[in-house]
């Protein structure tokens, strides 16, 4: 059985940048730090509504033909409610290059109210007003005019999007910088290591502020151990 964070635990977590939240997953060398976080195509189209953080919900989609295997979306809906909130829909766009759009002010409205914050797709996003105002957050590749033909191909599956294979139940984090993917086996003790981190760089940081700085006091902050996961007693 998934042990998935409760609503407090995610707070914490979503007071942290998510570049903070890297730094502490890089303390557990669970992954390589080359992975785990999506490449800069993928884009926060709404940086002012902050962070994002929920559990993924996966589908595949095209728009590029009315042909071929389509999934109802009744169907969809229904798969969303199986993961727990708060969801974020990852879909992943097949067409090359992108056509149309599956986002907008009727599936923002629909996600939202299936208990989705936001969406996760290297397709394209539109109607950014609308969808804006209801605080729903996206991030994706592009924006589009048109839906043309969209519709689902597949859903419930591993999708990567972004250079990040995600699946269903993933918990992903997102804000102005991009979105990273948190392995649950350490999300709970993934604040205290960002604060592990930060506590080694702000001293750093304020003494290359200060009138005192010097190079070989910048050398002994800067060569002090870094931080360490087991914490050091």
């Amino acid at each position: 059985m998934v042990d998935y964070l409760n609503r407090e635990e995610l707070e914490l977590l979503r007071r942290w940048p998510t570049c903070a939240i890297s730094n502490g997953i890089e303390l557990f060398n669970i992954r390589p730090r080359n992975e785990g976080f999506m490449l800069p195509e993928i884009k926060c189209v709404f940086p002012e509504l902050g962070p994002m953080i929920g559990y993924a919900v996966t589908a595949v989609i095209s728009a590029e033909s009315p042909e071929g295997r389509r999934v109802q979306a009744p169907d969809w809906w229904e798969m969303i409610l199986k993961i727990p909130e708060p969801r974020v829909a990852v879909i992943h766009d097949i067409d090359r290059p992108v056509i149309g759009s599956f986002w907008g002010e009727v599936n923002a409205n629909i996600h939202r109210a299936l208990g989705c914050i936001g969406t996760v797709t290297d397709g394209s996003v539109r109607d950014l007003d609308e969808v804006s105002e209801i605080g729903f957050h996206f991030f994706s590749s592009c924006v589009s005019v048109s839906h043309a033909y969209v519709h689902l191909v597949e859903i419930g599956i591993p999708v990567k999007v972004g250079g990040v294979v995600v699946r269903p139940g993933d918990l992903l984090m997102g804000d102005k910088h991009g979105v990273i993917s948190i392995p649950l086996e350490i999300a709970r003790d993934v604040p205290r290591a960002a604060q592990l981190v930060e506590d080694w760089e702000r001293p750093v940081i304020n003494y290359c502020k200060s009138k005192e700085f010097t190079l070989e006091g910048l050398k002994d902050r800067y060569l002090s151990p870094r931080p360490t996961w087991p914490p050091r007693r």
